[in-house]
């Protein structure tokens, strides 16, 4: 057939954006109430204050003076035994009042582990984590805060042994004047927890967010200093010790989105880069042979939408417009360029409005869409620019 090669490579980027973005959350969902019409999820029972272990929050900062404060009173405020429960810091590189406010003020609740120099979250978690001794350890940001039951819904989840990892929610604050970077970030994660709930139902989360997730102390392997990604490494490399990671929505962490679209790039230019660099150190977990429905799960949910969904996704355009020369059915990849073509421009919208500052969530959902898509692209680039060992890296401003 004439031009076979065009009809195949359109309908394969078709279907593989269309699956990366909505088919796979479709199939999720029914897969789930396939599973669960035969096998109904255990149900333990809460533990008791006697039977709690002992935990460590456990908060990798960098100049964080201010929000130090509202960290340590979120942290004190959340329910769990006192006797039980441990603070540790670590603050390498912070040379503003960080380490002064704790300190001072907080020098009773808090253990501090600061290091002069700087060499990233990751190395400060690798060396951190040599002083913790509890047998769980729950990961959080500075600048994100807590719900008063996260710890003992979190530590409910370990009760199953088959559990290594747990992931929580995370939520981001909707101010009254949202922006389009925390309007776009909002609706993202809202969709991203559900297809985290679904997977965590299915078999294991793929993957934990760094606001909040916890894992079992004698499981962490530490990992590379320039790793990007360290919630997202850690947490599938425990997968591959033959654990699950439970998602727990229970339990939450509420952050600030970026202050504006240019912070939200600096922050999606290196998720993306994080998210080649951890392909090709999980690349074990793409042998279904071995790892099961957690392959599939993670290609799915993962693999494809950080390597070549968003190159077919910017490819079919110009696909399009070849077929409706080459192709018979001309009709039905006009009717597809139209689509694509008020889709572009909805997202033009949304950029508009959003430098307008007017709010619009129907139109900042295409252009969030595109952005992010356009990110995963600059990713590559960001990531063969990379020089050295460092996992140093500017954080991005939050509201």
């Amino acid at each position: 057939m004439e031009h076979l090669w065009l009809i195949l490579l359109f309908w394969i980027s078709v279907f593989i954006v269309f699956y990366s973005y909505l088919g796979y959350g479709v199939l999720l969902y029914l897969m789930v109430k396939i599973k669960e019409m035969f096998h109904k999820p255990t149900n333990h029972c809460h533990s008791s204050n006697q039977s709690l272990p002992d935990v460590t929050l456990f908060i990798t900062s960098f100049n964080e003076e201010d929000i130090v404060n509202d960290k340590m009173e979120n942290s004190l405020l959340l329910n769990y035994p006192k006797d039980k429960y441990n603070i540790v810091w670590v603050t390498d590189g912070s040379n503003d009042d960080t380490n002064k406010l704790l300190e001072v003020r907080w020098k009773n609740e808090a253990q501090v582990l600061f290091n002069p120099e700087r060499k990233g979250k990751t190395a400060a978690m690798n060396r951190g984590m040599r002083f913790v001794k509890t047998p769980i350890v729950i990961f959080t940001d500075a600048n994100t805060m807590l719900n008063p039951e996260a710890i003992r819904e979190i530590v409910y989840a370990f009760k199953n042994p088959k559990v290594g990892c747990v992931a929580g929610e995370k939520r981001i604050a909707m101010q009254s004047a949202s922006t389009a970077s925390t309007g776009g970030e909002g609706i993202y994660w809202k969709y991203e927890s559900a297809l985290k709930a679904l997977d965590s139902r299915l078999y294991s989360a793929v993957g934990a967010a760094g606001e909040l997730f916890a894992i079992r102390r004698e499981l962490f392997q530490e990992m590379e200093s320039d790793t990007l990604l360290d919630d997202f490494i850690l947490s599938l490399r425990i997968v591959m010790q033959g654990y699950i990671t439970a998602y727990c929505a229970k339990a939450y962490a509420i952050e600030n989105g970026s202050t504006d679209m240019g912070e939200e790039e600096k922050r999606k230019v290196r998720i993306a880069a994080g998210g080649l660099q951890s392909i090709w150190r999980l690349r074990p977990l793409l042998n279904p042979l071995k790892y099961g429905v957690f392959s599939f799960q993670y290609i799915s949910h993962r693999v494809l939408r950080w390597s070549i969904t968003p190159i077919l996704f910017f490819l079919l355009f110009p696909l399009n417009i070849l077929a409706i020369f080459l192709l018979p059915c001309k009709v039905l990849y006009i009717i597809i360029l139209l689509l694509q073509v008020i889709f572009y421009i909805a997202g033009l919208c949304g950029y508009i409005l959003s430098k307008k500052k007017i709010k619009n969530k129907f139109l900042f959902i295409p252009y969030y869409f595109l952005f992010m898509n356009l990110n995963v692209i600059k990713g590559f680039k960001y990531l063969a620019n990379r020089k050295g060992n460092s996992g140093v890296w500017e954080k991005s401003k939050r509201a």
